[in-house]
């Protein structure tokens, strides 16, 4: 009892000095929330589409949307339809062929500095048409990851602008480092720690 009493004393004085030491936090991150992510960042055209080749107004045109995030093992998968008509435009059709297959990568999260990054792309599900895997490689092992990105510290000074208003005090995070993580069903566990200041 006497150390808990001594422990909310300690917490109590530091609060009224204005300075809160290092600390060690557990961010989660939803499945869901990285799928909205991945939308918001990267199929933010019309109807949702993202196009590799050509624009909505083209006879021909490579276009991918419908992503949907998975978490597999120690992994996040990223699914995607790809839509391509391709061939030669003729009096505003496209003469050619119509694929529309599935395309998958799959990716390892790690912490860089205040944010949550996806590295070692693996494609795990490609077309056989060389033309569209010319378009569709790139696109997933660089572009896909660098648009999950999220940046924690971003998230956390967000969340914490309302704090003068709901508690009387303006809490501010100074710094925050992101360790480790993993996944544990649809939820990243992200190991973080910092330093806020409350004034």
């Amino acid at each position: 009892m006497k150390k808990s009493w001594a422990s909310a004393a300690c917490g109590f004085l530091l609060l009224v000095l204005g300075v809160v030491p290092s600390f060690a936090v557990e961010l989660r991150v939803t499945r869901d929330a990285l799928e909205r992510t991945l939308k918001q960042q990267l199929f933010n055209g019309p109807n949702g589409r993202f196009y590799l080749k050509g624009t909505s107004k083209s006879a021909c045109s490579v276009y991918v949307d419908d992503a949907h995030v998975a978490f597999v093992q120690d992994r996040i998968l990223v699914k995607v339809k790809t839509r391509a008509r391709m061939g030669k435009s003729v009096a505003g059709s496209c003469i050619g062929i119509s694929l529309s297959p599935l395309a998958e990568v799959s990716m390892a999260p790690y912490g860089e500095g205040e944010s949550i990054g996806f590295r070692d792309a693996q494609l795990l599900r490609v077309t056989s048409q060389r033309e569209l895997n010319f378009l569709l490689t790139p696109f997933l092992s660089r572009q896909v990851p660098s648009s999950m990105k999220v940046d924690a510290a971003d998230l956390l000074r967000k969340a914490l602008e309302g704090s003068t208003a709901s508690s009387g005090y303006k809490v501010v995070l100074e710094r925050l480092k992101v360790h480790s993580m993993q996944i544990q069903g649809d939820i990243l566990i992200v190991d973080v720690d910092g330093n806020i200041t409350v004034n």
